[in-house]
């Protein structure tokens, strides 16, 4: 009774406090416990990059370093990818090597920017609806069922965040806004925001259609000018030092995604209203997209830049749930402002207060249920445990995949293996493993020869491991990864996402039993 008392008594004097310990106590079990990557982005464009520049390697050619592949400018934005290369730099200089440990640490900071996001978002939501608002909108912020897993994820989508939200709180604290000094360091958060996310964009030229409309043309300047100073200053000067020209990367980023983007999912118009409604959770979902789109004359400054952002994704053709993540704060922080305003002139709902009680309820109820679940959740834990185990191999020198039902093989995350000199040895459908075992056998370096094999998937293992053991009669078997809780969900929902049982053998590839005709080739 007397820890009721005093949760009751902080949720009416220092509501901030509760949600801010609530937030600290589910991201620090999601630093612990959610391993793994959540997309291809957060592993294999900002994790892996950051990890080879380190060790000296520059593990997918963005630094310009290699002529002899004649490579160019993809599009990525260095910017993040170029802070995790501190981060770790700094580890490794600490002396800290071992892969998941450095990962308990980035996840550690990851969780603590984004507490800049609930405290804002607070704020804004106090500003503008009182005290009951800004408790409701903090504790969607804090505790929401993805936000504690999503916040420790090194995801470009979630750090463009709190700069956009200081952001918004400059330009509506009605202490600052009239000041020139606020568009200045407006101008530098938002020109952070689109150097980690280029599609931010939309929400500068949101700010910046607002104060043109009002005609603050001193504000105007100041904002359009740092905001163009900022990116400069990351991407000129960058892409000037590694390509000799400026903007290249982003020039490159434009380019790539106008020609691919029907080449990765596509959806209709209104994909988006669909994955809001469905990510925060029916009906609140609909309570909260509600208030968001009825208040978009009222509080322009809190709807035109994420509405601008949101337009722009519907539109284009590449359609990913993680792309509208940035806007999602500002959809539950004007959503419970706007709702809020409705539901108090409203004589329907103040007639059916315990209709409106039981929707939260049950939206309550549906959250903490998924929010433990979602929150220890290990994604991808088969590739990332793979890479791990050879991690921990002393006399690891090199490795094949194995995945002969596929055209392809899974890419794997070399940062788990603090390796990036590997030649992995693919074995699929259009590369059998006696073309494999020819391409690699005659390696210069015999260190790189393949002694350690994976076999992804359960289909046929047993005829597939019988047919390895024929040409590498040595091969042992050494250990089962098998894959996470929400792996098997997410692999069974849609068998494209490969998170499968691996089996790992270890063998000795100089003792060799290959056919009279795969002899003859060599």
């Amino acid at each position: 009774m007397q820890i009721r008392q005093i949760i009751r008594k902080l949720w009416e004097e220092k509501p901030l406090a509760l949600i801010l310990f609530l937030g600290i106590l589910f991201r620090l079990i999601a630093v612990i416990f959610s391993k793994g990557f959540a997309f291809h982005d957060d592993e294999f464009l900002v994790l892996d990059p950051a990890g080879s520049w380190v060790d000296g390697f520059d593990y997918n050619s963005w630094l310009g370093g290699r002529p002899e592949m004649n490579n160019a400018p993809e599009g990525p934005s260095l910017f993040f990818p170029g802070l995790h290369y501190l981060i770790l730099y700094y580890l490794k200089w600490r002396g800290m090597v071992d892969p998941q440990h450095k990962m308990y640490v980035i996840r550690a900071l990851m969780a603590l920017w984004s507490f800049i996001t609930i405290v804002v978002g607070y704020k804004i939501a106090n500003l503008y609806g009182g005290k009951k608002v800004a408790r409701q909108a903090g504790l969607l912020l804090s505790i929401l069922w993805f936000m504690p897993m999503l916040s420790v994820r090194n995801l470009v989508e979630m750090f463009c965040i709190p700069p956009l939200l200081i952001a918004t709180w400059l330009a509506v604290n009605p202490e600052r806004k009239e000041k020139l000094s606020t568009y200045f360091w407006m101008g530098i958060l938002c020109g952070i925001a689109i150097n980690t996310r280029f599609q931010t964009a939309m929400f500068s030229a949101g700010f910046g259609l607002i104060l043109l409309f009002r005609k603050n043309w001193k504000h105007l300047f100041i904002f359009c000018l740092m905001v163009a100073a900022t990116f400069f200053a990351v991407q000129g000067i960058v892409d000037l030092f590694i390509w000799g020209k400026p903007l290249a990367e982003f020039r490159a980023y434009i380019a790539y995604n106008m020609t691919n983007a029907h080449n990765y999912p596509n959806g209709p118009w209104y994909n988006y209203f669909l994955v809001l409604a469905g990510i925060l959770v029916p009906p609140v979902s609909l309570f909260l997209m509600f208030g968001f789109f009825r208040s978009w004359k009222k509080y322009t400054v809190l709807f035109l830049p994420a509405f601008l952002f949101f337009a722009f994704h519907s539109a284009f053709p590449n359609k990913q749930e993680r792309f509208i993540l940035p806007m999602i704060p500002f959809v539950i922080i004007l959503g419970c402002i706007g709702w809020n305003e409705f539901i108090a002139s409203s004589k329907y709902w103040q007639r059916h207060q315990r209709l409106l009680k039981g929707c939260w309820t049950f939206f309550w109820i549906l959250n903490f249920i998924a929010l433990p679940v979602v929150s220890t959740m290990y994604s991808k834990r088969t590739r990332v445990e793979s890479m791990y185990y050879l991690y921990q191999q002393k006399d690891l020198q090199n490795y094949m995949v194995e995945e002969s039902f596929r055209d392809d093989v899974t890419q794997l995350p070399y940062f788990y293996a603090n390796r990036w000199n590997f030649h992995p040895v693919e074995i699929n459908n259009k590369k059998s493993l006696s073309d494999a075992y020819i391409a690699h056998k005659y390696d210069k370096n015999p260190l790189f020869h393949p002694n350690y094999v994976l076999f992804f998937g359960t289909d046929k293992i047993d005829q597939r491991v019988a047919a390895f053991k024929k040409v590498f009669p040595t091969t042992t078997y050494q250990t089962t990864i098998t894959p996470s809780y929400i792996d098997i969900l997410v692999w069974k929902l849609n068998p494209v996402n490969r998170n499968e049982t691996v089996y790992i053998y270890k063998f000795n590839d100089m003792v060799v039993n290959l056919p009279d005709s795969v002899t003859k080739k060599q």
